[in-house]
């Protein structure tokens, strides 16, 4: 229980700094619990911590289900739901590539895409929840969430302004805004900045990348599974894990059943926090020192990862039927 609480408390205190201040919270929880790493080795704190870091995370993602439903295909048309979708494998697949240029293994490359390509922090944690650990495991999960945090609070600035110069309406702005920018927060500020038409298609558009994280992570898993056959003595992963599992059992039931409002909206909101006390936990755990060896190579194949996505998602715009959702 201490350790989940202070991981709480840096929850807390990081939602209200965002709230009052407008800093994005995940890269305040980090930063408040890097501040305060010190309490992770402490033997008091130090079960707390590691629960929160993985127990929660998993909780907080399997409850992102509830966020998603199968009838966003139909309010968004075909056309703009397999440019979505599309862009998942072909972004993870461009990181694998781009990630040899810059000398990193399979485990940051897929790490770093991934949260690109779906949901940004979120995405991050969960793949990093299935991916094999090593030492270096939690400095390239912090490193990955600074990172498409920052880039998303710079994307919410510019991408409006790209799109307004590549002359795109209202709905293709949002469409735009949506299959671009990593987390959810940001889209919806970048979207509502433009209008209300743009937030709400770019909110749709967002939810339908988070809907791509379960079928990437069972995928993944299967593979790592496979993978993991011969050579090792330690267990091998679950055939679908079981948060994942969660997630698709909780997107199955909001798009069958219309649940009531009060269910979701404590869903949703408890869906946040868990992932913010995860995330608070990470930073508990992280040694700055051995964030900065990740170096400028990993912040360079992020800034790549997303300069590809929003390329080619715009190229693909002009060329594509829009309707309005």
């Amino acid at each position: 229980m201490p350790g989940v609480l202070v991981a709480a408390i840096i929850a807390m205190a990081s939602r209200f700094v965002s709230e009052h201040y407008g800093a994005p919270s995940m890269l305040l929880a980090l930063l408040f619990g890097i501040s305060l790493n010190f309490l992770a080795t402490d033997p008091t704190c130090e079960p707390g911590v590691a629960f929160s870091a993985r127990t929660l995370l998993r909780l907080g993602v399997a409850l992102l289900g509830l966020r998603v439903s199968f009838n966003m295909v139909g309010q968004l048309g075909w056309p703009i739901v397999s440019l979505v979708v599309l862009m998942v494998p072909l972004t993870i697949g461009f990181g694998f590539l781009a990630s040899r240029f810059f000398g990193f293994q399979y485990r940051f490359a897929f790490l770093s895409a991934g949260a690109v390509a779906i949901c940004g922090a979120s995405a991050a944690l969960a793949i990093a929840a299935i991916l094999p650990k090593d030492e270096r495991s939690d400095d390239r999960l912090v490193f990955t969430v600074v990172g498409v945090t920052i880039l998303s609070t710079v994307a919410m600035i510019v991408y409006p302004i790209v799109s307004a110069g590549l002359g795109f309406d209202d709905v293709t702005a949002g469409i735009y805004l949506g299959a671009t920018i990593h987390d959810v927060a940001q889209v919806v500020g970048a979207g509502f900045s433009i209008s209300d038409e743009a937030g709400e298609t770019a909110t749709l558009v967002k939810l339908l990348r988070v809907a791509m994280l379960a079928p990437v992570v069972v995928v993944a898993s299967l593979i790592l599974r496979g993978g993991s056959r011969g050579g090792t003595s330690g267990p091998r992963p679950p055939l679908i894990p079981g948060f994942v599992l969660a997630f698709v059992l909780l997107a199955t039931l909001g798009s069958l059943m219309t649940l009531p409002a009060p269910v979701l909206a404590v869903a949703v909101e408890g869906s946040g926090w868990l992932l913010l006390t995860a995330i608070a936990a990470v930073g508990l755990k992280t040694r700055p020192a051995e964030i900065l060896r990740v170096g400028r190579p990993a912040a360079a194949l992020l800034v790549a990862e997303s300069l590809f996505l929003a390329v080619v998602v715009g190229l693909a715009l002009t060329r594509l039927p829009i309707t309005a959702p």
